[in-house]
Formats: structure tokens, sequence, C-alpha cells
């Protein structure tokens, strides 16, 4: 199994978080509590007359129909009231999962790039898909039936206590065998539905993985090391849920025999009493009737523990995302002041996805105002992670990259200060991997700039060359079908609209066919004229285009400057092209 990215929340967190949201609805929960107990207290009224009316009927003194009519009326009394009381119940209940999903929402929203990056696809997915669903049920269902079931247990035991104390005694000889296997029970349930969750979650990422990356998987055919490994996964996540089907079948047989032995010994310990005259008829068969009425919520509690196992691992997998740490962290006075014109530097920056195993090695590079710099090297050098840094989606781990001026007027700042919204206008990163979101193509673009005219919207679309639906048309998911390009040609439109003073692409044009990618680049050229353009490209008349040219490799710069200076020099970079156009020159 992967390791786990996304931390998880402690069994108190999730106790200290739980008893935060019953709180915050005091008036609706402590009206959900008393029509529950109204209701336990008119269903308590029947076993009652049901014993008195046996002892009256063997003394030959019974009046049938009196009694039958008030139990009539008891029943129909707390059939009203237990409607009322499941109804503010299933209310609260949609009130709070409401929320909760609210919050997970605004704790996903507030990851860090990095960690979202880091994460994957598999782990997110199953959070915000399989968890949730499983805290849906919960509130909805298993949250409200436990409140209901012990509110009724205290009432039913507070009236057998009353109908006869003896009586009690008997039902006191199965608690052991409660105890004994709920505590068995809990002290394995918890663990072992957090290793379902992430075996599901590992699952469902290399299901992702294998569906985005088909094309690839058959092409360098690795559809039986695909299998090997979805058939392990598998493996793993049956291995897991049959541990909890262990764990369920151990228990509910354990509550089942423990519900008839209390009943059983009830019944057998009323009789002897009755013989002896230490309990009259009607208690002994209220006192029955209280117990067996007792199994039904007693038996829903303990059940319902299972499902409460899993919703508080879901619920701790769902607070866990906000355990996450910030990767920036902004001055207390607010957003530093930038002052000069604007340019990215980095200095002796080092970065690592695995601790001790660095990626990039001491990178020095500061961009030009207004300059085209084109990042080319070997598949695996570091680019598209120098890009990152360069954009602030990663932090590194040692040295800097600022934003600013230098000189006696100039002040820079690591980006890692910058809030996002303030690091978004000064620097943007577009990457081969877009999506669409489901609406109209407007609403798609001006996400980037919510101010933004629909004159503005259809320029930033002409200079991307549109050629999809207008501005009206539904797109994403269930609308109108964009074609990979034309989803690469939204991200740049959005990149015009955001108007930051550098940009990062890193492989943007890489979906589309050559030609249309020339035509493109070549509109972006005059539209970003003027601002810095860092471009990561595996297509080297991106890097013919350039102001200057930085070569990669294992991590560090090996060369910079101009195609022609490069070329000249005959090093890595001249050995590229050559390999790449098949000519010496220039």
């Amino acid at each position: 199994m992967s390791a786990q990215i996304l931390p998880v929340a402690t069994p108190r967190q999730v106790r200290a978080y739980a008893r935060r949201l019953a709180l915050r609805h005091p008036r609706a929960l402590a009206g959900a509590l008393a029509l529950h107990a109204l209701a336990a207290a008119a269903g308590l009224v029947v076993p009652r007359l049901l014993g008195d009316l046996v002892e009256d009927v063997s003394d030959g003194r019974a009046a049938a129909d009196g009694v039958a009519l008030a139990i009539a009326v008891f029943l129909v009394a707390q059939g009203v009231l237990q409607r009322q009381a499941y109804y503010a119940s299933t209310r609260l209940g949609e009130q709070v999962l409401a929320e909760l999903r609210e919050e997970f929402v605004e704790r996903v929203l507030a990851l860090p790039l990095s960690v979202v990056e880091r994460a994957g696809t598999g782990d997110l997915v199953s959070r915000t898909s399989r968890d949730v669903g499983s805290l849906a049920n919960v509130v909805r269902f298993a949250v409200p039936d436990t409140l209901i079931s012990l509110v009724i247990i205290a009432f039913t035991a507070g009236a057998v206590i009353l109908v006869g104390p003896l009586l009690v005694l008997p039902g006191l000889v199965a608690v052991p065998l409660y105890w004994l296997v709920t505590r068995w029970y809990l002290a394995r349930a918890r663990n072992g539905y957090l290793r379902e969750n992430e075996a599901w979650a590992t699952l469902t990422d290399g299901l992702a993985e294998t569906v985005v990356g088909a094309r690839t998987i058959e092409a360098f055919g690795l559809r039986e090391r695909r299998h090997r490994r979805t058939d392990a996964d598998i493996a793993a996540s049956w291995a897991c849920e049959r541990y909890t089907l262990r764990l369920r079948t151990v228990y509910f047989p354990g509550i089942t025999l423990a519900l008839g032995l209390q009943v059983s010994l009830t019944l057998l310990a009323g009789g002897i009493f009755h013989v002896h005259g230490w309990a009259s008829l009607a208690q002994v068969t209220a006192a029955v009737l209280y117990v067996q009425q007792l199994a039904g919520p007693l038996e829903r509690v303990l059940s319902r523990l299972d499902e409460l196992q899993l919703g508080g691992a879901a619920l701790a997998r769902l607070l866990g995302v906000g355990d996450v740490p910030p990767d920036r962290a902004p001055s207390a006075g607010g957003a530093p002041e930038i002052s000069g014109e604007p340019a990215l530097e980095a200095r002796d920056v080092r970065y690592a996805y695995r601790t001790g195993r660095d990626v990039l090695h001491g990178v020095d590079l500061a961009l030009r105002p207004g300059e085209r710099l084109a990042v080319v090297g070997p598949s695996g050098a570091g680019k598209s992670t120098l890009g990152r840094l360069l954009a602030g989606v990663h932090g590194p781990r040692t040295g800097a990259v600022t934003v600013g001026a230098d000189g006696a007027a100039g002040h820079r700042v690591p980006l890692t200060d910058l809030p996002l919204d303030e690091l978004r206008g000064h620097v943007a990163l577009v990457t081969q991997e877009q999506h669409v979101f489901r609406g109209t193509l407007r609403d798609n673009l001006v996400m980037a700039r919510p101010d933004a005219t629909d004159d503005q919207v259809r320029a930033a679309l002409e200079a991307v060359d549109w050629d999809g639906p207008d501005l009206d048309a539904v797109v994403g998911s269930g609308g109108h079908a964009l074609s990979p390009a034309q989803a690469q040609q939204l991200a740049l439109a959005r990149l015009v609209l955001a108007d930051p003073h550098t940009l990062v692409l890193d492989e943007a044009t890489s979906l589309l066919d050559p030609r249309a990618a020339r035509r493109l680049e070549r509109s972006l050229a005059a539209v970003l004229h003027g601002r810095t353009v860092v471009a990561i490209a595996h297509r080297l008349h991106t890097a013919h285009d350039a102001d200057r040219v930085a070569v990669v490799e294992n991590g560090r710069i090996t060369e910079l400057g101009s195609h022609h200076d490069l070329i000249r020099a005959g090093g890595p970079y001249a050995a590229l092209w050559r390999s790449w156009h098949g000519t010496s020159d220039g």
C-alpha cells in the first residue's frame, strides 16, 4: 500500500469536533430529544396496561374494552410523536451534514498546491466520495437512531425499576457479555476501517492512473504490469474488508446472544419471583414486555456502533485534510509590498520530493523583465519541478525564489511569503493537464478575472485563435464536449485574462498538433509582449524563438544563453538541436 500523503485526525480531534458540531444547534437538538422522550414515555404505558390486564383477567375482573381503548390512544400518540421526532432528527441531521460538506470543501480548497500534486487523485477522490458518503449515512441514520435508542433505553430501564427493582437483576446478568463483546470490537474497528478506506484510496488512485494513461500503457506494453498492480490493490482492499467483516461476524452474533439471554432470564426469574410472592403477575408481565421492548433499541445501539466506527474513520480522514500545514507563511502585517519592476529570481534553490533525494541542486536563475526564457533538457532532468518553483507551487527546500527588483529602489519578496491571490497576480502556471468546469464558456473564463467584460473575454479567446463554441454555450460534464486542444486554448485564454507579469508554460501546447501549436504560440507572443514568459518545452522550435535558453540536466542548469550562442558553443544544447532538427546550423 502506498504511503499516506494526507493526514488523518486523531480520535480526540474527532470527538472534540463532534461535540462542537452538536453544540452548534442546541435548540434543535434539545427539541428532537424532547420529542423522542415523549414518544418513549407514551410507549411505556402500553406494557404496564397489558400487565394490569393480564392480572385482572386472572382474577376475573377485567375491563378489556377500556384497556384496549387506552392502549389504542397511547399507540396513536406514540406514532404521532415518533413521526415528529424523526422529522426533527432528520432535519437536524441534514443541516449538520450540509455544514460538514461545506467545511470539507473549504479544507480541500485551502490545501497547498504542492500537497495536492503529491497526494494524487486516489486519496482526495476517495475522501470526497466514499468517506463523505459513509459520513452522510451515519449522520442521516446511525446518529439519530442511536440518540433515539438511548432515550428509549433510559426510559425503559427506569420503567423496569419502577415496576419492580428485583426484576432488574436478571437482565444485569447479560451486561458482562455486552461489555466484553463490545470492548473487543471497539478495540479493533477504528483501525480496521481506516485501513479499509486507505486501501480503497490506493485502488482508486491506481485505476485513475490506468484510465488517464491508457494510451501510454498501450504504447509501451505496460498492460500486464498495470493488471498486476490492479490485482494487488484489489487483493489488499479485499483483505481489509474481510478483516472488518470478521469483526462483524463475531460482534453481531454476540449481541444477539446477549439479548436473547436477557429476555429469557427475566422471564424465568419473574416466574420464580411470582411463585414465591415477591412479584405480582402484572409486574412480571410488564417487566418481561419492557425487557423485550428494551431489546430492540439496545440491539440498534450496539449494531449502529459498527456504522459509527465507519463514520468516525471517515470523519477522521475528512478532518485530517485540515491538518495539512500551509506551505507559505504570509507576514502578520499583510501582503509584503513589492517595489520596482517585478521579476523572478532563484538563488541556490534545492528541492526534494523525498527526504535526502534532491531533484534540484543549487539552481541560480534571474529572469529579465519581459524576456522569453525556454527551459529544455532530457526527460526527468527537473524542468517541470523548476517551473513549479518559479510559479510558487512548491517552496524550495533551501534557497529562495523571490519577486521584485534589485538595486537601491527595489525590494524582493519570497514567493512563499505571498498569499495565493497576491501570488497569482505576479506569476501563473499553465500545464498540459487542464480541467473544464461545468457551466458556460464565459463562466470558465471569468473565474480568472471576475470583473472581465464580454469584450475582454472575446479578446482573450481571439488571442488564442479560439475556434470552439460561443460564450453562452454550456461546456464541461454533460455539456458541449471540448477537444483536448480546445481545453488547452481555454486555459491559455484564462491566462490572458488573469494578466500576470510572469507566465510559466509547462509544455502547455503539447496536446496541439505542431502546426496549431506553432500558430498558437505566435499569437500568444503578440498578446503577451512585454511580459516575462518561462516556456518549459519539448519542441525545440520554442527555444529557437526564445530570448534565452536554459538547459537543465540532472537538476542543474548546465547552459544559459541565446539559441545562436548555445549552438556556437557546441555543448549539450547544440547536441539536442542536432538530434531534434537534424542539422548543425542555427
